[in-house]
């Protein structure tokens, strides 16, 4: 039976509104590692190739490029490793030699690539039956294994335009297997904030749960309870075009809600891959027709009078295949919403994003994190990372690089921390 916070959080981040303004390990040395950083752009048309996978082919170290195509990765001298890949929906998995790459940001471009059909034996007859197939293979296709997992978590709360919070962090992950009842865990490992980079007007918004929401959105291993596919006859699916990820042919398969229930569902797009009937990928958004059902999705607390809706909404989740089975890559999630004031005029705009890369991997002596290490569901993750601007604070740790305007808000609040 489902826990009353799982219930709350089946649709994805919590919300606390309320009013007012308001590490501990050593690192290892820079020699420890090399680092490659610059951009990706596609090769025919040069625009920017955002949320690209960039990995160590053949070991579980990688990152994600930013909403600019922008990525570093730092790759531990230990690994020996020559090249670093590059992968992304419907380009040619690329490998690019690391020696060649070391120094000053690079622009690295990436071929699109072309469909090529290929014969398979098996085709199920409608969407419906991929799918289905698909969730069948679930223990063929991921982990049976547990996994321990390091991340790299950020979140952000903006006003209109303006940044009012950003927080971040390595975290460590424990994975349970795919074939398990088991929950995921999470601990925090080392970690910055900035608060207040602009002072928000008479609302404070907060994000409940952190990174644990990230793993509740892990679509495949909680098929109950991040888009119910639990029951496929909460939605209608529809066959569309095909595409290749990782240089293997996926189908895209739509869907949308085919019922009425008390929660709301979502509309979106699964990538399943022809060859062996996984899902690599995933985006969706949540049904917002009915305001008043998906605004309690989200709001735990909000002060009297106050109307919240939200605007839109949008999830991507994606899995990376190493040895024959599928992996957690990347999370990320994006909110908008609007808060009214009953009888006055008040109005404001937020928006709110969390996103969660992996940027390594071990099977090895895996133990779960005792109970009073744990990231909890009820903790506000701004409240639990240290406030600390050294532009070095993450030694040898992969991580997404800031977008521009993150950028600018960090270095903002920086200055103001040594006046």
């Amino acid at each position: 039976m489902k826990t009353l916070i799982q219930k709350t959080m089946h649709f994805g981040i919590i919300f606390i509104f309320f009013f007012g303004i308001g590490i501990a390990n050593a690192q290892n040395g820079t020699d420890s590692f090399v680092t490659v950083s610059g951009q990706l752009k596609d090769a025919k048309t040069g625009e920017k190739i955002i949320y690209a996978t960039i990995s160590v082919p053949g070991s579980g170290v990688g990152t994600v490029s930013n909403s600019e195509g922008e990525f570093l990765l730092k790759v531990s001298k230990s690994l020996n490793a020559e090249v670093f890949e590059v992968s992304h929906l419907s380009y040619a998995t690329t490998k690019f030699k690391i020696s060649e790459s070391i120094g000053k940001d690079k622009t690295f471009y990436l071929e699109p690539q072309y469909l090529m059909l290929k014969q398979i034996t098996v085709v199920p007859k409608d969407a419906r039956g991929i799918v289905s197939m698909a969730l069948r293979n679930i223990r063929k296709n991921y982990s049976e294994v547990p996994n321990m997992m390091t991340g790299f978590y950020r979140e952000t709360i903006r006003q209109r335009r303006d940044y009012i919070s950003i927080s971040e962090a390595v975290v460590d992950i424990y994975k349970a297997p795919y074939s398990s009842m088991q929950d995921d865990q999470v601990k925090i490992y080392k970690g910055r904030k900035g608060t207040n980079v602009k002072k928000a007007d008479t609302l404070m918004v907060q994000l409940q749960g952190g990174p644990n929401v990230s793993m509740l959105l892990d679509i495949v291993k909680n098929t109950d309870l991040s888009i119910a596919l639990n029951n496929l006859d909460n939605y209608q699916f529809e066959i569309g075009s095909m595409v290749n990820i990782n240089d293997k042919l996926n189908w895209v398969i739509s869907f949308s809600p085919n019922v009425v229930r008390d929660e709301p569902l979502y509309y979106g797009k699964l990538y399943i891959s022809q060859e062996n009937m996984a899902i690599t990928r995933a985006e969706f958004s949540l049904d917002l027709n009915d305001e008043e059902k998906a605004s309690r999705v989200f709001v735990q607390k909000k002060p009297m009078g106050l109307i919240f809706l939200p605007t839109s909404t949008s999830y991507l989740v994606t899995y990376k295949e190493q040895n024959g089975k599928y992996y957690l890559n990347y999370v990320r999630v994006d909110l908008k919403f609007r808060c009214d004031w009953k009888k006055r005029l008040f109005k404001n705009y937020y928006s709110v994003m969390s996103e969660v890369a992996i940027t390594d991997r071990h099977e090895d002596n895996i133990a779960k994190f005792a109970n009073q290490e744990v990231f909890k569901f009820n903790m506000v993750f701004a409240e639990k990372v240290q406030n600390f601007m050294d532009p070095d604070f993450w030694g040898e740790y992969n991580i997404i690089e800031p977008d521009e305007s993150i950028e600018s808000a960090i270095k903002k609040l920086s200055r103001s921390i040594q006046k």
